[in-house]
């Protein structure tokens, strides 16, 4: 997409492009951009969705696949470190995620462990049988946890309400997502997991939205448990495999119900009967995806060459601009901002609603500027510090306008719903 070279549709008074610009050159995470492979003239802001792909993954899955898999075969798993490479990389997510190491398990899917650790906070809290979250947090998390209530059955329920501001005494274990995936607004971990500790609950964190976008500090907030997925902010590939954190003073007691032989304490003993494996490595259940978590590594190690303050810095100036613009036409547009004024309130996204939204993000799309759609209305943008630059919020913020303004988006092809919204 080429640059904008229209007039600017916002008062002289706010940022112009060239301010952007400017920033832009003296942006200290600059360089960075040119770690990923992005279309040229690309305004990619759905890294909160799938992250963009770095350049050195394609050359390490081609290794991986080349000489590893298809060189050395099954010695590989000794010759290359396979069978360590999923501890290896939750020691490196750990970093990011304020986790001491030794703590995260990386596989399977966010659901899958999210359902490891309600199991094991429900089973040691026999007492009580409620999970607590909240109405907005994202649906798989209470489709999962509603699902293990009626698993387990005698009295087990799943409690929604609109904000945690009380934790009864039938609360086994709270359940809440940091950022919010719909407007990105960003819970207080430290405060809220010490609420449900004085009211004897554990407390799960769920860091789809935060991991590699913000700073996190699991064992400064003393949360019992979090998970998160590999392919938003970390840049692991679609359907990069999730990670799981169990906070130190459990790991004596941990237990999961998805007893795999790599989580048992001597797998190649092959024994009849289940030991669980000491520490986090209890958490394990079947084999390591060797080819995505090579591209996870890559995505991780990507974030860790740089300060995660800068990061959230950067995150902050961002969404700064893209909101400031945005939000001075929004009346007039039939756009309601619904994502905290406050960057220290909120994630790496802006939200608005609009009565039209799939169709202007489709029509968005179309102009080279991807963000995405949340239903009922809600547009969503995610600026990833790491590629995302000051001239593309700005640039975005513009297109945003002018879509709305040239109504192109009640053109049918842009509401017509796909499969992927």
């Amino acid at each position: 997409m080429a640059a904008r070279a229209r007039p600017s549709p916002f008062a002289a008074s706010l940022p112009a492009r060239a301010d952007a610009k400017a920033m832009d050159a003296a942006d200290p995470l600059a360089l960075a951009r040119n770690l990923f492979s992005l279309p040229p003239g690309a305004i990619y802001l759905d890294g909160n969705s799938l992250g963009a792909l770095p350049r050195a993954t394609a050359a390490r899955l081609q290794e991986v696949v080349r000489d590893e898999w298809g060189g050395d075969l099954i010695a590989s798993w000794n010759k290359h470190g396979w069978i360590d490479l999923a501890r290896r990389v939750g020691d490196k997510i750990a970093k990011l995620i304020g986790a001491e190491a030794n703590t995260v398990s990386v596989g399977d899917s966010t659901s899958i462990a999210l359902f490891k650790v309600l199991a094991d906070a429900l089973a040691h809290n026999p007492g009580r049988k409620t999970i607590l979250s909240e109405r907005g947090n994202f649906p798989t998390d209470l489709y999962m946890a509603e699902g293990l209530a009626a698993l387990l059955g005698q009295g087990h329920r799943l409690e929604l309400v609109e904000r945690v501001e009380s934790i009864g005494d039938d609360v086994a274990v709270v359940m809440l997502t940091h950022v919010d995936y719909r407007s990105g607004a960003m819970h207080d971990m430290a405060s809220i997991t010490a609420k449900a500790h004085a009211a004897g609950a554990r407390m799960i964190w769920d860091l789809a939205h935060s991991a590699g976008a913000l700073p996190v500090d699991l064992a400064g907030a003393k949360a019992d448990y979090a998970v998160g997925c590999g392919y938003k902010y970390l840049n692991g590939g679609p359907g990069a495999p999730a990670f799981l954190y169990v906070a130190p003073r459990h790991h004596e007691s941990f237990r999961q119900p998805l007893q795999g032989w790599l989580g048992h304490a001597a797998p190649f003993a092959f024994e009849q009967a289940y030991r669980p494996a000491a520490g986090i490595a209890g958490a394990t259940t079947g084999t390591p995806p060797i080819l995505s978590l090579a591209a996870l590594e890559i995505g991780v190690d990507t974030l860790l060459h740089f300060p995660m303050a800068e990061l959230r810095a950067k995150s902050q100036a961002l969404t700064e601009i893209f909101r400031t613009l945005v939000q001075s036409r929004a009346a007039e547009l039939g756009l309601e901002g619904v994502s905290p004024a406050d960057p220290e309130a909120r994630g790496s996204q802006i939200s608005f609603r609009h009565e039209h939204a799939y169709a202007i993000v489709q029509a968005l799309i179309a102009q080279g500027v991807t963000g995405d759609f949340r239903a009922p209305d809600i547009l969503r943008f995610g600026f990833a510090p790491l590629y995302v630059r000051y001239v593309d919020a700005w640039d975005a913020a513009a297109y945003l306008v002018d879509t709305i303004e040239s109504r192109v988006f009640d053109d049918e092809k842009f509401r017509r719903r796909q499969a992927v919204t």
